[in-house]
């Protein structure tokens, strides 16, 4: 099924286009998810995660290409779960709770600006690897935005490692570059 039949599935509230996204997707959200987290379970729950959060957002959201939309929020899950799991560690999982609970209670402009400063970088980010040439802009989002390792990498594009490793440094001064030139750095 063509994404855009499964989008208007979506906006008419049938289930059938959970089916079909996730016989569709799977695999993809899957990879997405264990490239970050590295564990079967936990990678499964955010491919569960993943096609909750699309039904739920999807009406109002129309996105334009449903692969990246889901490939965005299962790496949002990824990292969330990822996050959860390193601060369980660290003391049960209260401290962040803790601070959580605090935050609600005591707003500060910091998290405002920080906010407004995030994205200003994200889409600065984003332009940059948008005017990259094809493969190198594909080779720093699969590392970066995927969390792919370099090998896997290297395979995909029949480079060596140490190619691709070049590509990655040579392409992260560039982006230093960039941010500097827009004084984000």
């Amino acid at each position: 099924m063509e994404d855009g039949q499964i989008i208007n599935l979506m906006f008419q509230r049938d289930e059938t286009a959970l089916r079909e996204t996730e016989q569709k997707y799977h695999r993809y959200l899957y990879t997405v998810a264990n490239h970050i987290l590295g564990n079967h379970e936990d990678s499964e729950e955010c491919v569960n995660d993943t096609l909750l959060s699309a039904w739920n957002v999807i009406p109002p959201q129309r996105p334009a290409a449903l692969r990246i939309f889901l490939a965005r929020l299962a790496r949002n899950h990824a990292i969330n779960r990822r996050k959860a799991t390193l601060a369980g560690r660290r003391g049960g999982g209260e401290v962040a709770l803790a601070l959580e609970e605090l935050e609600e209670c005591v707003p500060g402009n910091s998290d405002t600006e920080a906010a407004v400063i995030a994205e200003e970088l994200a889409q600065a980010i984003r332009s940059f690897v948008h005017g990259l040439p094809e493969r190198e802009g594909n080779i720093f989002a699969r590392r970066y935005f995927f969390a792919e390792s370099v090998k896997e990498i290297a395979a995909r594009y029949g480079l060596t490692e140490n190619n691709v490793s070049v590509i990655l440094n040579r392409t992260r001064k560039k982006l230093r570059e960039h941010l500097t030139e827009s004084e984000l750095l």
